[in-house]
């Protein structure tokens, strides 16, 4: 009999491990869902997993705060609206009745569109549904609950705007995106929404929300032929609307011709926020999943060449990344850090010197690698629940991809080479003519600022963005 030492033991367990997981990832696939439309136009994804008697649903209207025109602020409100009392509950009997049953349930409005999620047990379907139902089609914006909520928003504006790293993206979307739909601030600031009503929620609510270019998404424990049954009765009375839906493209946004700066003054900062970068990608972007491999080795991960340089061998600052924050019809990318006055300088210096070297050097085999792995060994997990399911389908529906990227994606991470990461590159990352917003102390600031481009100043004082 072999008898094998506790360190080889180790090594041969680690390999199985390896082993299956890369089994996994070869053999993850998007599981079997159906989708079908209601009469009134409401579009239906249905995925059974009977692994634990759960039920999770998503839903996503065309309701967000580009469509908010001058009254900002009004999609975020208008969704949290939604639980404020429906035709058949008040605010109280929906929260005692979900609380009762252990049920969660969210509303949030984005930049684009309002989402909607649940969960809760299997066994309580016939208690829950009917109230999810109700809360997307049928709320009634009492006026006495919307002031409470306006209440606590506008003390909660105030407050963001004492933290520099709540609001600098607020800022960087208005600054890059300017006065078009896609540059309006989801939360508003509190001159919007100090003159907002219950009948401005109404009234958003009737103009936006429609079954028609909207999407539901069920994943978890139950029968598809009796959820269909279920759903049919659930929004019987959720007619067409005939709205003509909005496009949710706003025009398309110019490559800036020039380097810019917003400096936001705040006279109290002991930091400087910043964020650098430009235009992005669209969600349904066809290199998504290589600019996702590449970006992970710049700045999306711990072990980063921005983290690398500016926390782990300068100490410059606590942390550093970058990220592309993809839209239906546009998108921003920015390198995003904060750093003590004193070392503002040098950390912007570096910031821009390490996007600098990504186009001279490009990455070489070894990391690249690197990254491959760590992107693989992260996409599973990402979807594995049946709420991050059927938050996945919603999601397809909205920005108009597949299946395919699920159950292509590791293929589509394998097949990046060198010569495709620095296409990548290339084509993606911006390297002349960067935009810059920093938040912090003007009178420190500004004379650095000024080396990076045209400089705009504002006071964080002041309302809006």
């Amino acid at each position: 009999m072999k008898i094998f030492s506790i360190k080889t033991i180790g090594l041969l367990v680690s390999g199985l491990t390896l082993t299956m997981a890369a089994v996994s990832q070869t053999a993850f696939k998007l599981p079997a869902y159906e989708k079908y439309q209601l009469p009134n136009g409401l579009t239906v994804y249905l995925m059974e997993q009977h692994e634990v008697p759960l039920i999770s649903f998503s839903a996503i209207l065309p309701a967000g705060a580009i469509n908010d025109a001058d009254k900002h602020g009004l999609a975020s409100l208008t969704a949290a609206g939604l639980q404020y009392g429906t035709r058949s509950y008040t605010k109280a009997q929906i929260e005692e009745q979900l609380d009762y049953i252990g049920a969660d349930l969210n509303t949030r409005a984005t930049k684009e569109f309002t989402a909607i999620s649940a969960k809760f047990a299997t066994k309580d379907i016939d208690k829950a549904l009917p109230i999810i139902g109700e809360v997307m089609s049928a709320p009634t914006f009492p006026a006495t609950e919307f002031e409470k909520e306006k209440t606590r928003t506008l003390a909660l504006l105030e407050q963001d705007k004492q933290s520099p790293r709540r609001v600098i993206g607020s800022y960087w979307d208005h600054f890059i995106y300017g006065d078009q739909a896609y540059g309006n601030s989801i939360s508003g600031s509190p001159a919007s929404v100090g003159k907002l009503t219950a009948a401005d929620l109404k009234a958003f609510y009737q103009a936006n929300y429609a079954p028609e270019g909207s999407a539901i998404a069920i994943a978890g424990d139950f029968d598809t032929k009796l959820m269909k049954l279920k759903l049919g009765r659930m929004f019987s009375t959720w007619k067409k609307s005939g709205i003509a839906q909005k496009a949710s493209a706003p025009v398309a946004v110019a490559a800036p011709t020039e380097a810019r700066v917003l400096l936001v003054n705040k006279e109290d900062a002991r930091e400087t926020t910043f964020y650098i970068g430009g235009l992005g990608i669209q969600r349904n972007n066809p290199d998504f999943v290589a600019i996702d491999v590449v970006n992970t080795l710049f700045g999306g991960r711990f072990t980063s060449m921005l983290n690398d340089e500016l926390r782990v061998n300068s100490g410059l600052t606590y942390g550093a990344s970058s990220r592309f924050a993809p839209l239906k019809n546009s998108g921003t990318f920015y390198i995003t850090t904060f750093t003590a006055n004193k070392t503002t300088a040098p950390t912007l210096e570096k910031a821009v010197e390490v996007l600098n070297k990504l186009h001279k050097d490009g990455i070489d085999e070894q990391s690249l690698a690197s990254a491959k792995n760590y992107v693989k060994g992260q996409f599973p997990p990402g979807y594995e629940t049946s709420g991050q399911l059927a938050g996945l389908l919603t999601q397809m529906f909205w920005y108009g991809f597949n299946e395919s990227f699920i159950n292509n994606f590791q293929a589509n991470v394998d097949k990046l080479d060198l010569a495709g990461a620095k296409a990548i590159i290339a084509k993606y990352y911006p390297k002349d003519k960067l935009q810059f917003v920093m938040i912090g102390k003007a009178a420190e600031v500004k004379p650095i600022a000024q080396k990076y481009g045209k400089v705009t100043e504002k006071q964080i004082k002041e309302d809006g963005f």
